[in-house]
């Protein structure tokens, strides 16, 4: 199933789930259910699944109102025809946790590698921590069903007011160096109830990081990754985990300046299983309140970073794009205020 969030201008926020070349307007026969939130809350409350909820909960599907959604897909956000959100929202964006799991690749080990070692030749020994943290994932990062396995990278990246949707922008702060495209998937869960994390589906991703600071110093990657992101436009319930295609273009005054090729993901391209880096962000009670929502992003296989000569600037295009996902995820990148680049100051309270 593939699921969505828009706006009616003037009334609102809605779910929709992808018929074809339409969206049927869940909201429109369930007024209750005005985003993907509610419909799995409303699933934790009578106990069914958030797939139950969407087709069966309400009612006749086929009533439901309908939407082009070429339409959505390319109406501007904040105009005032219907227009598309990221699939995940929180009316707390506070209490959406956005985080990542990286070196889960052995494309992103190789970038990171070169960022990070000052001999980035080829030797029977890894050059870098980040090379011998992927050697730790190779080993131990696939365990047997039941058992944990060894821990993966794991970095925070900001709360749910950094998440921006199809056709958002992307800032690139006054204070960064550059900025980063990173095309992934990302996981969109909700702790039940009864504290146990319950995963929704995923999502095409763009974890815009800025890389020139990362590779200063590669403890720089914390502040590197609080950044803003994208998600959307659909979420994929039931999707199969262990192989999927990316490609990821950066266009420029309409010229393509990047190509990345076809990039692969999933657990067949992978150092560790996805049970296992949910079992490592999930085993902290801090990521098991419940009510909260949680974006997590997979890693990539390949940045542009490593290789361009060029940085990300303000009206630059990125689409992320794979055959698995009816519509690709679009979005533009946009200059920070100018005063973000100044000295905050701090006064006593």
């Amino acid at each position: 199933m593939r699921v969505v969030q828009f706006v009616l201008p003037g009334e609102g926020s809605r779910v929709g789930v992808i018929d074809g070349e339409s969206v049927a307007d869940i909201t429109s026969v369930a007024a209750s259910l005005r985003s993907v939130y509610d419909a799995a809350q409303a699933g934790f409350e009578s106990g069914r699944s958030f797939e139950q909820v969407l087709f069966s909960n309400v009612g006749n599907v086929g009533s439901a109102a309908r939407l082009d959604y070429a339409d959505l897909l390319a109406a501007p956000v904040g105009g005032n025809k219907p227009y598309l959100i990221s699939p995940v929202a929180h009316a707390d964006p506070h209490r959406v946790l956005v985080s990542g799991t990286g070196l889960t690749h052995t494309g992103s080990m190789k970038s990171r590698d070169q960022m990070h070692s000052k001999d980035a030749s080829e030797s029977a020994e890894p050059q870098s921590d980040s090379a011998k943290m992927f050697q730790m994932g190779l080993d131990g990062g696939k365990p047997d069903p039941g058992r944990r396995g060894t821990s993966p990278e794991w970095f925070y990246k900001g709360n749910g007011a950094a998440i921006k949707g199809p056709g958002g922008t992307l800032e690139l702060p006054a204070f960064a160096l550059d900025g980063g495209e990173e095309p992934e998937l990302a996981a969109c869960y909700l702790i039940a109830p009864d504290g146990a994390p319950r995963r929704l589906g995923f999502a095409l991703g763009n974890e815009w990081s800025d890389h020139e600071t990362e590779r200063i110093n590669y403890l720089y990657l914390a502040p590197s990754k609080l950044r803003e992101c994208a998600v959307g436009p659909e979420l994929v319930t039931g999707f199969d985990f262990k192989e999927l295609e990316l490609t990821c273009t950066v266009r420029r005054g309409g010229e393509t300046i990047y190509d990345s090729g076809t990039l692969y993901t999933g657990e067949n391209y992978m150092s560790h299983t996805l049970a296992n880096c949910e079992d490592h962000h999930f085993k902290y009670p801090q990521h098991r309140v419940p009510g909260d929502a949680h974006v997590h992003f997979f890693g990539t296989s390949q940045l542009s970073f490593s290789t361009r000569d060029w940085k990300y600037a303000a009206g630059d295009e990125i689409e992320i794009a794979s055959p698995e996902f009816s519509a690709p995820l679009r979005n533009v990148v946009a200059a920070g205020a100018a005063d973000a680049g100044m000295v905050i100051p701090v006064q006593d309270a």
